[in-house]
């Protein structure tokens, strides 16, 4: 070791522990179990949770459609811990939902799926009415169809007659279950149903509603419809918050959130003495192709039926952070180890650093992969982003080492093709930019993946082909205000994104400026 090498050892170990200090408290911090007031326990049980009985690798739209009864049975077992009641929105597949309800003590509020095919909305009605009368212990009330005029495969009217079949074939009350707006819009469904069933779902408002604002949202409307229909009865047929998925303005998914809200929620009910069905009882992953990754986070339970912590007890945002922790501590010691000896104060500072950002933000690109990714081409664009980053997180670190005998040749092959990795880096920034400016509402921010090369080569840029750059360069800047403007400027993962990509437009510019 040099005695330049020697000297700066002192400022690098103190660099590396407050890097691993700080990349600790970044994982601690997402992941740390928060306490809110319990929403059930073993002796106090919520009144509904609506439930599909799909494994997490199942769909309706598999074919051939197949369920599980094993699964059935497992799930009421579980739910009827803590619920009263469930409700279903489909017959197929689904008609022996009752006989298991009865042997776990569990009512249900059985659903008929309505759409703009005659036959299929035939063969669900005949089927619910018969459900109905062969099940009158165990079925509270039936709904003829759900969100059918949100989707406009029916008119109004013709909901109506149907409702109004229903109701002179069977002995319980009948409802339809709609968002909200949708009562108001068709005026001549609340006339033909014994009680309304509205969803209020704060999250997916046209005007969404962050966490601090949607149970307000909810008492609000909830309020303004037990006065204009009465002494007709109100069941919220949805609502709830999901856990995981992109920001909408205000509307933050996570863990945490959810668990305020339906537990705030449930108090709130409770209190006012309102009837209300939770959605939903488990994770949905087959939501998440038609509504994004979040559609698929709707749940009390996850996928694979493990409590999330959402109705009682300690919750966390990110259950797994001690393993992501401990992978980011990995990688952080294996890009000290591949540079090596380190030459000056600066670089010794600056090595523990990269290496610690590097770590967090592969680790947290990690982490919104496991989330969110939903296709094969999905999975492919996260592990190509990951390979880029690890190629300029080695660029980067060997950039300020010391570099002898293979940490040389290493360097120069990568110094060699940087150009290319700033293209790739650009490309992938282009590419995100103009989804979330044209298309965002399923599209999560990809912001980590692009944290270290906007660093690295804002930093450090480096010759890069003049015209695809210049072209990329203007591509991600240009998107920045547009994206803003979009998302709204309270949402903190679109500031994230928009920060990021003015860091790599930047660097972008700043790589088109080296002439040699």
């Amino acid at each position: 070791m040099s005695s330049t090498a020697r000297s700066a050892l002192p400022p690098y170990l103190f660099a590396c522990l407050l890097a691993l200090f700080a990349l600790g408290g970044l994982w601690y911090g997402l992941g740390k179990p928060v306490l809110l007031p319990d929403a059930a326990s073993a002796t106090h049980k919520l009144q509904c949770a609506s439930y599909t009985p799909f494994d997490k690798d199942q769909s309706p739209f598999d074919q051939p459609f197949t369920l599980r009864p094993e699964r059935i049975d497992a799930d009421l077992a579980l739910l009827s811990k803590r619920f009263e009641c469930i409700r279903t929105y489909s017959m197929t597949g689904l008609e022996e939902i009752p006989a298991i309800a009865r042997k776990y003590g569990l009512k249900v509020m059985l659903g008929a799926w309505v759409n703009g095919n005659p036959l299929d909305t035939e063969k669900e009605i005949v089927a619910l009415i018969a459900s109905a009368n062969a099940n009158p212990d165990v079925v509270r009330a039936v709904i003829v169809g759900n969100e059918t005029l949100l989707r406009k495969e029916i008119t109004g009217d013709r909901l109506a007659e149907l409702i109004g079949r229903v109701k002179s074939q069977v002995q319980v009350p009948v409802t339809y279950a709609d968002v909200w707006e949708f009562w108001l819009q068709h005026p001549q469904i609340a006339p033909a149903v014994d009680f309304l069933t509205i969803h209020l779902l704060p999250y997916w408002e046209d005007d969404p509603r962050g966490i601090d604002d949607a149970l307000a949202h909810v008492g609000e409307i909830r309020q303004v419809f037990g006065n204009k229909f009465a002494p007709k009865d109100i069941l919220i047929g949805e609502t709830g918050w999901p856990s995981e998925g992109r920001q909408r303005e205000t509307a933050l998914p996570s863990r945490v959130n959810e668990a305020r809200f339906i537990r705030g929620f449930v108090a709130m009910a409770e209190q006012n003495g309102w009837h209300y069905n939770l959605i939903e009882a488990f994770d949905q992953p087959w939501k998440r192709a038609s509504e994004g990754a979040v559609g698929g986070y709707w749940g009390l339970y996850d996928a694979d039926r493990q409590d999330k912590g959402v109705l009682e007890g300690p919750v966390s945002n990110l259950a797994y952070w001690p393993q992501w922790l401990a992978a980011g501590v990995a990688l952080f010691i294996g890009v000290l180890v591949l540079a090596g000896p380190v030459r000056g104060t600066r670089n010794a500072l600056a090595l523990p650093l990269l290496a610690a950002i590097g770590a967090a933000s592969l680790g947290l690109w990690g982490e919104l992969a496991r989330t969110n990714s939903r296709f094969m081409g999905e999975w492919l664009w996260v592990l190509l982003l990951a390979g880029l980053n690890l190629l300029v997180l080695a660029h980067g670190a060997l950039a300020l080492a010391y570099r002898e005998g293979w940490r040389q040749r290493a360097f120069a092959w990568l110094e060699a093709r940087a150009g290319w990795w700033v293209v790739a880096a650009g490309f992938a920034a282009a590419v995100s930019t103009l989804a979330l400016v044209f298309d965002p509402r399923y599209r999560s921010f990809p912001s980590a993946a692009f944290v270290l090369p906007a660093l690295v080569y804002l930093l450090r840029p480096v010759r890069v082909p003049r015209a695809e750059v210049a072209l990329l360069t203007f591509i991600v800047g240009a998107g920045v205000a547009p994206q803003l403007y979009r998302e709204g400027l309270e949402s903190q993962q679109a500031w994230i994104w928009a920060v990021v990509s003015v860091g790599m437009a930047v660097a972008l510019w700043r790589c088109l400026r080296v002439r040699q």
